[in-house]
């Protein structure tokens, strides 16, 4: 691993190692009709072999950075908020190489390839639902504690346009989250009005559920990308790992599991 200019880069891959933790990233693309038709030069989908999408750059910038930390480079990729063939209904997590039962891509570069092959075969439609992608991981997050000890975190990359329709149901997903040994970054690609993000991000105050259930850690993570765009790989490393060193620790502390080869007291 190359060495990095970026303390939380380093504090991360500390904790991690100290505690011995295996990381398991998914990431979730937002596929609704928001972005704009990915044929029409101003699509945060556009498609163009001459350069990079909003999202190709977000993925290869943003995946570039957590591939570091993943166990095994193998990335469960799912996009929401398109319509699927043959029968065009729309989903909100699916397995973007058309592969439910092995969604696995090896590395960025196998998430880039199965964004490209997956992009002309889907609609883009909507809403924009984070909760079931939440949900989703947070099933595999649920499995993990079952072995009582600081064994697995899960990290969701979630890359998106900022417009979300089911906020009541994000904020209980993220809530229910917290319990578990997962974060979550959103990052956000184009310009529009990325407010619901922060507001999610919680920096600021305690997340609550619509059932006024408090979240018991901050576990989500805002970067809006384009004031990363063309920036170093460093400036964007610790504003995405701002949080991660502190959320992965706090997790296990809270729960008292001892790292994976600790000695029992």
């Amino acid at each position: 691993m190359t060495a990095r200019n970026c303390e939380s880069d380093v504090q991360f891959l500390y904790e991690v190692a100290f505690l011995n933790v295996r990381v398991c990233c998914y990431v979730g693309i937002d596929f609704t009709a928001s972005n704009g038709s990915p044929h029409e030069a101003s699509s945060l989908h556009y498609i163009n072999s001459m350069e990079s999408n909003e999202y190709l750059a977000a993925i290869w910038a943003v995946g570039q950075i957590i591939q570091d930390y993943d166990s095994d480079k193998m990335f469960p990729a799912l996009g929401f908020g398109a319509q699927l063939p043959p029968d065009w209904k729309v989903s909100h997590e699916f397995a973007i190489n058309f592969n439910p039962t092995n969604p696995f891509c090896t590395g960025v570069e196998g998430i880039v390839q199965a964004y490209t092959t997956c992009l002309p075969h889907i609609r883009f439609y909507g809403p924009t639902n984070f909760s079931p992608i939440i949900n989703h991981v947070a099933r595999f997050a649920s499995q993990a504690i079952q072995q009582q000890v600081a064994a697995q975190y899960f990290i969701l990359l979630i890359i998106t346009d900022g417009v979300i329709s089911d906020m009541d149901e994000t904020r209980h997903a993220i809530v229910q989250a917290a319990k578990l040994p997962m974060s979550i970054i959103i990052v956000g690609v184009g310009n529009a009005d990325f407010a619901a993000m922060e507001f999610l991000d919680g920096d600021n105050r305690v997340l609550r559920s619509y059932t006024g259930e408090e979240a018991t850690r901050d576990i989500v993570q805002f970067v809006p990308f384009r004031e990363f765009r063309n920036a170093p790989k460093e400036t964007l490393a610790k504003s995405v790992l701002a949080e991660l060193p502190q959320q992965v620790v706090q997790y296990f502390k809270q729960r008292n599991l001892p790292p994976v080869n600790s000695d029992p007291a």
